[in-house]
């Protein structure tokens, strides 16, 4: 896992629109990027709605939010169309950027293990650095917990 204060590594992918978006476009802005297990299951849904919800928040202050999971363009149309996200949602279909991020890893459900994304986020400053680290995130209220740690 990345420490706070470390430098984001830099990635290129591609968003529900086949547009590519890579971290250095987006030097000298501040970007939240969250990492979620699934496109429409119940507690990425909550997440992702919370920062739907408080989008125009994010917009007035100028931060970037960038939702990321190992799901491909198609699947983050259809959970962004469903749900009206007005934010980027990013393929990570190889994991390559959860694995550079260290969210990649062993998972436990209903007594089976399998790999995949551990539900965290990072808040990256103008200068790619990242400012904090959220872990084992709770969906529900997620973005407002995000908003109050950028006005630190």
């Amino acid at each position: 896992m990345l420490k706070e204060g470390t430098t984001a590594p830099a990635f290129k992918t591609t968003d529900a629109n086949g547009e590519t978006v890579g971290l250095k476009d987006l030097r000298g802005q501040k970007v939240v990027l969250y990492f979620y297990p699934k496109d429409d299951t119940p507690g990425c849904t909550k997440e992702a709605c919370s920062f739907r919800d408080d989008f125009a928040e994010f917009k007035k202050r100028g931060i970037a939010v960038l939702g990321i999971s190992p799901d491909s363009e198609k699947s983050h149309k259809k959970f962004e169309t469903k749900y009206k996200l007005p934010f980027t949602l990013l393929a990570d279909t190889d994991h390559a950027i959860a694995e550079s991020y260290g969210v990649w890893g062993e998972k436990k459900f209903m007594g089976r293990t399998y790999m995949g994304v551990h539900r965290t986020t990072f808040l990256i400053d103008e200068n790619g650095k990242i400012r904090k680290v959220f872990e084992k995130v709770k969906p529900e209220d997620h973005a407002n917990e995000v908003l109050e740690a950028f006005a630190e």
